[in-house]
């Protein structure tokens, strides 16, 4: 049946159509037309407030990141306060005015949370675009990535335990769960529960990684035999890309419980060593002479730092020599490595062929005299310096 309405309050009927004022009471229709316009002037504010802050932060890199991560989740979240404010001042007697209202309470908590995540994504790449790795020198843009990035993924943690917190927090049932997850997102509460165990391990590992830095993104290290460079760090896990395109995961408390090589901790540059095996024979002036030569023709891969040659080893048949060169990172340094070893095999194979590695033999048709009997003199024996 169509509903009585107060003979001194036509506005509604003059506005909507007859259906509708027999299809809902008039103090939810007079809610929801306070409603939508809220959201309309909610909506027009945010955009004259976007459109002054883009102007203001030209110049600003954080500023624009924030604004340009900001826009989505104030897309919802604006709108979402201005419809409690609405449903505040609705009447209490308004029928499921209740659920509406906890309803939207946990939408808005929700738009915070998405909110907050988006600031501390904002701030990530801010400090990214700040600090570029594709430098020459990028030690210290490296080391600051790095600490970044992981306290990056533990603030989304904390932020995502204190929103679904907030979200439990408003059901009475559950309001101890709530209450639980709040506490946890202090760092007391991160050694509760023996089940998560490895995950908290891998976020406490995360946080010694960013505060002490045994690795930084784009390091070159050598885990399990493999060479390759850190390509990500994220809250548990470490990639890296190895040499040949491939991808190695590894657990972040690898790194902090087992040894591995790192050969940019300090800085990229390196001294390679390239071992050859010659005849006796063979002119070392003349070598030395020709490999400083070939460190000069590739200043590109050699720095200038390095460059001697050494006799390492002997044998009954060759001797082992070993050359040193340095270069500013692991890749120059593995080209110039290859290149010195070719160019210096094939000096040696066109000015010296006979003093490549070789097997020595006499061929005689002496015989052998028996030993004549009696004691050889006594001899000093040799004896290295005492140690």
């Amino acid at each position: 049946m169509p509903l009585n309405r107060p003979v001194g309050d036509p506005s509604m009927e003059h506005l909507l159509p007859e259906a509708w004022l027999n299809a809902l009471p008039l103090p939810w229709l007079n809610t929801l037309v306070a409603a939508a316009v809220a959201i309309g002037i909610a909506l027009l504010g945010r955009w004259i407030a976007l459109v002054l802050l883009r102007r203001v932060a030209k110049s600003f890199v954080f500023a624009q990141q924030l604004i340009h991560r900001a826009e989505p989740p104030t897309l919802w979240l604006i709108p979402l306060l201005a419809l409690q404010t609405v449903w505040t001042s609705a009447p209490d007697d308004l029928m499921l005015i209740n659920g509406v209202r906890h309803l939207n309470g946990m939408l808005v908590v929700a738009g915070f949370t998405w909110l907050a995540l988006s600031c501390v994504k904002a701030i990530g790449e801010a400090v990214a675009i700040r600090n570029p790795l594709d430098i020459e020198d990028n030690l210290q843009a490296r080391r600051i990535q790095t600490q970044v990035r992981v306290l990056v993924r533990c603030l989304n943690v904390l932020v995502l335990l204190f929103g679904t917190g907030l979200i439990l927090m408003s059901f009475p049932p559950v309001r101890q769960i709530g209450t639980s997850l709040l506490a946890s997102a202090g760092l007391a509460g991160l050694a509760a529960g023996f089940a998560a165990k490895p995950v908290l391990g891998n976020l406490i590992a995360g946080l010694q990684i960013a505060i002490s830095q045994p690795i930084r993104l784009d390091d070159v290290v050598i885990v399990e035999g493999e060479w390759g460079r850190i390509e990500e760090i994220s809250g548990t896990y470490v990639v890296l890309k190895i040499w040949d395109e491939r991808r190695m995961v590894i657990p972040l408390q690898y790194f902090i419980e087992k040894p591995f090589q790192n050969w940019t901790r300090s800085t990229s540059s390196l001294i390679g060593s390239v071992f050859l095996w010659v005849d006796y024979a063979l002119p070392l002036e003349e070598l030395r002479e020709e490999a400083e030569r070939i460190c000069k023709e590739i200043p590109h891969l050699w720095d200038g730092r390095v460059c001697v040659l050494q006799v390492t080893d002997t044998t009954a048949k060759a001797m082992q020599l070993r050359v040193l060169l340095s270069s500013a990172d692991s890749s120059r340094s593995w080209d110039a490595r290859c290149h010195m070893r070719e160019r210096l095999i094939s000096f040696v194979a066109r000015q010296y062929p006979q003093c490549l590695p070789q097997l020595r033999a006499e061929m005689s048709s002496r015989t052998v005299q028996p030993e004549r009997e009696g004691h050889e003199a006594p001899t000093e024996i040799a004896r290295q310096p005492p140690v």
